[in-house]
């Protein structure tokens, strides 16, 4: 017997614009596996001036796109389709993002989800008490918590924070969009990525201070918001943003990427980037800072190089034969083929949401923890009332 069809209902920031966020391209790849599983997606984002002035993909060919002005439009438009859905997803750093977490709670009749692509900063300010988009009060009244971040912090989201069901939704990759091609090797070593504070140190150790050792070198930095005070090598090339289309072009003309993580996840561990799984997709050795479980997504060494400084980086540059540097990119492309396609991860998601649909009609036969999370959002509800 062939599964019922899901209506899901997603309030993201972003699916229209990548300009400074790494969402728009999660929900993509994720709307569009949905859709094409037979699933129906809405996905509601607030119209904000930084994304409605940079949208790179205004008009999404698969589910449904809606753009709102302000949470009270939010409620007067679309309570009747988050009060029906199957399914109701609200994503971290969604603008009000609380308000609408209690409304939709509240609201909708099906499964409601927090999906954090930034778990680890979000559990730092939830602890510093600066966190506008998500409370400690509001994590057990979603039935679901998809997290970026797998690990210890699962169980932490469920034993500390009260989250009835805590799951890893990581990122991924479409292998449609990113794959190995022939290009002319622009650069020794790339980058990309949006500026933050705590990243910087780390791209300054290991690829500015090997550009500087290494004139001959030729080093790319692609991204937005880096501060106009920073002063870069002359061997290093700048670009304030790079588009999705153009990131496999950008890939496939180094002969290695460099992959740097922010502060909080390295801290937390279990927190692939999506720049991770795009760049082993197009089959690119990768040369990372190290973290808790990068070791069980890829085989140092074998799969992906570990950096501590500038001398490790130079030494993979200018010592590694092509041979290896090539053989270490096509694993590093297997393991994500088999395991961290968008694909893999709409599946995923769907038999996380099935399991909760299904412990809701058969309340008898689910387990314990089943039961007590569905009678814990049943009185947090009735409290809220």
């Amino acid at each position: 017997m062939k599964a019922k069809e899901l209506d899901i209902v997603v309030l993201g920031l972003s699916i229209t614009s990548s300009w400074g966020n790494g969402h728009a391209t999660t929900f993509r790849a994720l709307v569009r596996e949905l859709t094409a599983l037979g699933h129906n997606v809405l996905f509601l984002e607030r119209d904000l001036p930084w994304y409605a002035d940079n949208r790179d993909m205004p008009k999404i060919p698969w589910g449904r796109v809606e753009i709102y002005r302000s949470p009270a439009e939010l409620r007067r438009r679309f309570r009747t389709q988050i009060a029906n859905a199957d399914v109701v997803i609200v994503g971290s750093y969604v603008p009000d993002g609380i308000d609408i977490g209690k409304y939709v709670t509240r609201t909708a009749n099906g499964v409601t989800a927090f999906y954090d692509i930034d778990t680890p900063v979000t559990l730092v300010k939830l602890e510093r008490g600066k966190c506008d988009y998500l409370s400690e009060s509001l994590i057990p009244r979603y039935d679901l918590y998809l997290s970026f971040t797998g690990g210890p912090t699962l169980t932490r989201l469920e034993e500390q924070l009260g989250s009835p069901m805590a799951r890893p939704l990581y990122c991924s990759v479409d292998p449609r969009q990113y794959y190995p091609e022939e290009r002319e090797l622009a650069w020794d070593l790339g980058y990309l990525g949006t500026y933050s504070a705590d990243r910087q140190p780390p791209i300054e150790r290991l690829m500015l201070a090997a550009a500087r050792k290494w004139k001959q070198g030729r080093f790319a930095v692609f991204g937005p918001q880096y501060p106009k005070r920073l002063k870069w090598p002359s061997n290093v090339e700048r670009d304030d943003h790079l588009a999705p289309a153009h990131h496999r072009a950008f890939y496939n003309s180094q002969r290695f990427t460099l992959n740097i993580t922010r502060a909080d996840m390295v801290r937390a561990g279990y927190s692939p980037s999506v720049r991770l799984f795009e760049a082993a997709a197009c089959a690119t050795s990768i040369i990372s800072d190290f973290w808790l479980g990068l070791d069980e997504l890829f085989v140092p060494g074998e799969e992906i190089l570990i950096a501590r400084d500038a001398n490790d980086t130079l030494r993979y540059l200018r010592e590694l034969p092509d041979e290896e540097r090539c053989k270490i990119g096509e694993r590093a492309r297997k393991v994500v083929l088999s395991k961290h396609t968008s694909a893999h991860r709409a599946a995923e998601l769907v038999t996380y949401l099935r399991e909760l649909i299904k412990s809701r009609t058969s309340a008898p036969s689910t387990s314990s923890r089943s039961i007590r999370s569905g009678a814990s959002r049943r009185l947090v509800k009735s409290a809220a009332s």
